[in-house]
């Protein structure tokens, strides 16, 4: 089907459902979309693997349980439809309005959880969407749409009100941003530039490479265990996955004990060239090796670990720019960097973000609340994952505050429109009625200049 025709018949299906559902039933649809994901969580996983090849099977059925189960937590019970607030000081009413016409541009790397979470955000918000798939992930992304699609059809939901490209190109893509009404872009970097020249409203992720800082005084073994879950989850495809770890200098024995027993093989000079030339080419990450398991980075590198290892690690000749293994990394491999003091601890995962993953996120293992607040305070990141798997919980958690989504905001800093995770109310027009409030009295001119 033409673009074009996609675009018309959204238009017609997004007038139908905004006129025919109030916010009890758009709850209700958005509860079985989620629902049908988690229900299909082991045959999409299985799909996923098999059709791009990258990844790990048990932690992409762990991804659509938990992603499906926490945008549904995140939702339940939050106005989207209609007046969704009335303040009562100042009288102010606001209306919630669909945006019109979403166009979900979603990646190889989480081809069945980030068109779920954009149809669940588009539906909540009475907004079609046109789903623009990965080429290497057409047929595992067609079936997920295909199952919500399903599941909402008992509940009246026009069937244009969510579309596919079936046979997706990078000009259907581009074509379908330039005719939608927003652009939600998730996926490499050239397709989010893409997204935002588009001359449409867009939002983006910018590239992720997570700086973890390993305070002193702590369970090493812990902190090891947590960091290791992140970094091999899905084996390191995800954004939010851990990719370097700096601790203190006089802490090394113990620390990278703590790494080894968990799993860490720790390179020699000599290998960890090895494992840069495997995983760069030109100082850009090479495409064969994302989303592979740490076997096919090591027999790639030429190089022999311990049966059981889980994650390889390289010790850094230098910070940001001085060293290519400071960048991010898709797969299970991480660099290490030493500390004399926190505030240089902080100065390297700077330099390093300055190099590549400006705005998106860092994580700290520590007991110490100011410096978990320094690092806060000085880290260009939209969140800062504390005490925890990164790759986890970054992209939201039902403990954490972090609204659950596949979409990382980075900012200014990562030239992308929001700080924080993309979810429903971005999708949202929202009108403002402003009477003037006789509960309100104006301060006198003293008042008003008194510091």
């Amino acid at each position: 089907m033409e673009i074009k025709e996609m675009i018309r018949l959204a238009r017609e299906a997004q007038r139908e459902f905004q006129a025919r559902h109030n916010q009890e039933s758009v709850d209700r649809i958005c509860h079985a979309a989620a629902k049908v994901i988690y229900d299909n969580a082991e045959v999409l996983a299985r799909e996923s693997v098999d059709e791009t090849g990258m990844g790990v099977y048990e932690d992409k059925v762990a991804k659509c349980k938990g992603k499906s189960k926490g945008v549904w937590y995140n939702l339940k019970g939050k106005k989207s439809v209609g007046i969704i607030n009335i303040d009562d000081r100042t009288g102010m009413i606001e209306v919630a309005k669909p945006i019109g016409v979403v166009g979900s541009i979603t990646p190889t790397t989480n081809p069945v959880v980030t068109p779920m979470s954009n149809i669940i955000f588009a539906l909540k918000t009475c907004n079609a969407i046109i789903v623009a798939p990965h080429p290497r992930s057409k047929h595992c992304s067609a079936h997920a749409v295909r199952l919500i699609k399903e599941a909402i059809a008992p509940f009246g939901v026009p069937e244009a009100m969510i579309q596919i490209i079936e046979e997706p190109s990078i000009e259907k893509t581009q074509e379908l941003m330039k005719a939608v009404d927003v652009v939600v872009a998730t996926g490499g970097m050239d397709m989010v530039r893409s997204a935002y020249s588009s001359g449409k409203p867009s939002f983006g992720v910018g590239a992720g490479n997570v700086q973890v800082i390993v305070d002193r005084n702590i369970d090493y073994h812990e902190a090891a265990k947590k960091i290791i879950a992140g970094r091999t989850f899905d084996n390191g495809i995800i954004c939010s996955g851990e990719q370097s770890v700096i601790y203190h200098q006089a802490d090394k024995d113990i620390v990278f004990d703590a790494f080894r027993a968990h799993g860490a093989y720790f390179c020699s000079e000599e290998e960890g060239d090895r494992i840069r030339q495997a995983i760069f080419s030109d100082g850009h990450l090479a495409k064969d090796i994302v989303g592979q398991s740490v076997h096919f980075i090591a027999n790639k590198a030429g190089i022999s670990i311990p049966e059981g290892t889980r994650v390889i690690m390289v010790e850094a000749r230098g910070v940001g720019a001085e060293d290519v293994i400071c960048k991010e990394k898709m797969c299970p491999v991480m660099c290490t960097l030493a500390y004399e003091h926190f505030e240089q601890a902080v100065e390297i995962a700077r330099t390093n973000l300055a190099n590549e993953g400006n705005g998106h996120t860092a994580a700290i293992h520590s007991n110490n609340q100011a410096h978990i607040i320094l690092a806060g305070s000085e880290l260009t990141v939209s969140r800062i994952v504390v005490n925890a798997p990164s790759a986890t919980t970054a992209g939201g958690h039902i403990r954490n505050g972090l609204a659950v989504t596949n979409t990382l905001g980075c900012g200014t800093w990562g030239n992308n429109s929001i700080s924080e995770n993309f979810t429903y109310k971005h999708l949202l027009n929202i009108s403002r009625i402003a009477p003037l409030s006789d509960k309100i009295v104006e301060p006198t001119e003293e008042e008003m200049w008194r510091v």
